[in-house]
């Protein structure tokens, strides 16, 4: 079976060190992209079969992401996990509203976020 491939959104370098640790425990592959525009860039060109989007970031916010992408034809079956920090309350709730399929608090507790991902991974083929 294929490597299932992840585009990860996020301004934080700390954070994209501690998905890429993580993931690491993986066969997951993985692409990043630290702004809004970048991962709207990059989805151009890729189709992940998952979407890891920090909600707050910088030039294009991960909830304009998150709209985009479920507005569009090509990509509205990615399955989107929002990332949300506790210091943000009400980030989780306007992350379902744009179409974001889950949530995950940052800091990340590794179990946990394999959890979520394994959860839609394993559900979604790699090919819509």
């Amino acid at each position: 079976m294929a490597s299932k491939h992840i585009l990860h959104i996020e301004d934080n370098p700390s954070n994209r060190k501690a998905v890429q640790h993580i993931l690491r425990m993986t066969d997951y592959e993985l692409t990043e992209a630290v702004n809004g525009q970048e991962a709207l860039d990059a989805l151009e060109n890729v189709s992940p079969d998952l979407i890891l989007l920090d909600m707050q970031l910088p030039k294009v916010s991960g909830f304009d992401v998150a709209k985009r992408v479920k507005a569009d034809d090509r990509l509205k079956h990615i399955p989107i996990i929002a990332v949300t920090s506790y210091a943000f309350s009400g980030d989780e709730d306007r992350a379902f509203e744009v179409g974001c399929d889950d949530y995950v608090s940052k800091p990340y507790r590794p179990k946990v976020l394999l959890a979520h991902l394994r959860k839609f991974l394993e559900k979604h083929p790699s090919v819509p």
